[in-house]
């Protein structure tokens, strides 16, 4: 082959390749989130499908729990601490939306169902909400879900009745249509999380 010419292919080649990439970036529609977005958690893609157990007894996926704005945290009822208070933000959180016209679902999933039974959860997420969801079920659909939302935890070491578990304290944003928009972290009010919930929702409506 004449070197000119090959020089000429791969030189239109190069250039194929960055219009390609340029008219592509271009054409990416826009984020209509972006002006709420305040971080991303690493790993890849956050949330998804999920069978798990009501406080009913009965077997829910993502698509019979997640029918308004939810805001989805995963702890366990023992937690002497961390898991009441974030609770209670959350819970808080969705006062203030109501108050502003948008209903939103505070959602709680064990990651200790061997003491968290429906009924358990039942009376428990009935302190912090009326609306408040508890999930629990069996340790594989529990184990599906936290990895669906790239959550950890972990038992500790201890007391087979009065053990602790370590784990993850995100809350998660997540919308019906939309799916996992962002998350809460500890430090963030019940004013903060309403308001970056209420942006998302009046985004995702325009």
């Amino acid at each position: 082959m004449d070197k000119t010419l090959a020089i000429g292919g791969a030189a239109i080649i190069s250039a194929l390749i960055g219009g390609t990439y340029v008219v592509t970036q271009l054409w990416q529609p826009p984020d209509a989130f972006a002006a709420c977005r305040g971080g991303q958690v690493a790993g890849g893609d956050i949330g998804g499908p999920f069978t798990l157990i009501n406080e009913g007894g009965a077997t829910v996926t993502e698509t019979d729990v997640i029918t308004t704005p939810s805001i989805i945290y995963f702890g366990y009822t023992f937690c002497p601490d961390v898991c009441p208070l974030d609770n209670a933000r959350n819970a808080a959180a969705v006062e203030i939306l109501e108050s502003r016209g948008i209903t939103a679902t505070p959602v709680f999933i064990t990651i200790d169902p061997a003491r968290d039974t429906f009924q358990i959860m039942a009376e428990y997420t009935d302190n912090f909400h009326d609306r408040m969801i508890g999930l629990t079920g069996s340790d594989d659909q529990i184990a599906a879900a936290s990895a669906a939302y790239r959550t950890y935890y972990a038992k500790q070491d201890g007391d087979p009745d009065f053990y602790l578990m370590d784990h993850s304290t995100f809350s998660y944003l997540v919308l019906p249509d939309g799916g996992f928009m962002d998350f809460f972290q500890r430090d963030d009010t019940p004013e903060a999380v309403a308001a970056k919930t209420e942006c998302f929702v009046n985004a995702a409506s325009n």
